[in-house]
């Protein structure tokens, strides 16, 4: 079937819309250029659980504030939920956590990933990560927008509760009704998926969106690591959605039609791991060197950061795999394909995608 947004206007922010039984949507505003989060209420009848939280902002503690104190006054909260590390997923844990009286849950990965973060430990801090991206080719423009992006998730995740509840694949918890929790990759390290065979409905969080395409970047603390191996596996999980299935998507209206969008994905990543094959034949560059192979329009400060880490994590694919060679010389990595010809580029970005379970160490 078509991709079919649900035929609602979105929320104003902070004003809860029932779109099912007890299930509610929120939306809450971003002051970037994604300039929205979508957030996830679920009543029982008893108590709510909250999925995701927004960034830490005044607006934000606000929109809360107004909505739980009204709405919901009076009404228990089961639960935190935070799909994942970002900040506009579990920016505002602590304070929500607090004025809930509510524990936080989160996968282990992801929660550990935020507190290393947030503290700006080895090799989160500003020196490893302007040594890694530096690595890379990376100038000052890079190297300052990539500091000031890790600067600001310390700003906007200012605090997370010292304790959480872990959550697993395959577990199933209760929040107006069971839902199981899948676990995807490539995105953050282990993003938290809710599915509802009951309702028919996915919780999906960053991991497939209607219309833009999740970022799939490689950070400082997995330098040769493969997220967009990872994440083409968990696209193959989506593959299997029922056709009528709705997902909640953190950005962008619930929509149905998820085997379409996986394709669409699939296609999107193929072609950049083409492109690439392309500009590297019979050249050796850096991922500095190869951002606007991928990524032609100007990019801001911020945008320049996502690019970055996507265009390594669509290099170390192709590295990973056999594809192409990567070389290190006087402190700096180039990359190099041999193919010349274009049905071999072809071939081997299709291999790329299909053989994304396998790599070569």
């Amino acid at each position: 079937m078509p991709i079919t947004a649900l035929d609602l206007e979105p929320p104003e922010p902070g004003v809860p819309l029932e779109i099912a039984p007890g299930l509610y949507w929120i939306r809450m505003p971003l002051a970037l250029a994604l300039n929205h989060v979508n957030l996830w209420l679920i009543h029982d009848g008893q108590m709510l659980s909250i999925v995701d939280t927004g960034m830490d902002t005044a607006s934000t503690r606000a929109a809360w504030s107004i909505l739980l104190e009204g709405r919901f006054a009076g009404v228990p909260v089961r639960r935190v939920i935070a799909t994942h590390l970002h900040p506009d997923h579990v920016g505002l844990a602590r304070w929500l956590c607090e004025y809930c009286h509510a524990p936080l849950a989160m996968t282990l990965g992801e929660y550990l990933s935020a507190r290393l973060i947030q503290g700006r430990v080895a090799p989160a801090d500003p020196a490893s990560i302007r040594s890694f991206y530096a690595q890379h080719g990376g100038g000052e423009r890079e190297l300052d927008a990539l500091e000031g992006r890790a600067q600001f998730y310390v700003q906007t995740v200012p605090a997370l509760p010292l304790a959480f509840e872990r959550l697993e694949e395959g577990e199933r918890i209760r929040m107006g009704g069971i839902w199981e929790v899948w676990i995807g990759g490539g995105h953050s390290p282990e993003h938290a998926a809710f599915w509802s065979p009951e309702r028919n409905v996915l919780i999906g969080g960053d991991l497939l969106l209607p219309r833009i395409s999740s970022n799939i970047s490689v950070f400082t603390l997995e330098p040769e690591g493969d997220p967009l191996a990872s994440y083409l596996k968990t696209l193959r999980r989506l593959r299997n959605l029922p056709d009528e299935a709705l997902v909640l998507p953190s950005h962008g209206r619930p929509f149905r039609g998820a085997r379409i969008r996986v394709e669409e994905l699939f296609a999107h990543h193929g072609e950049r791991l083409e492109r690439l094959l392309e500009a590297l034949s019979g050249a050796s560059r850096t991922a500095a060197e190869l951002i606007p192979v991928l990524f032609e329009r100007k990019l801001d400060r911020h945008e320049i950061g996502f690019a970055f880490g996507e265009t390594i994590a669509h290099l170390n694919r192709l590295w990973k795999g056999g594809w192409i060679e990567r070389e290190v010389e006087s402190g700096l990595i180039r990359f190099r394909a041999a193919l010349t010809h274009p049905e071999e580029r072809r071939r081997s970005a299709r291999l790329a995608l299909e053989d994304s379970d396998t790599a070569l160490r």
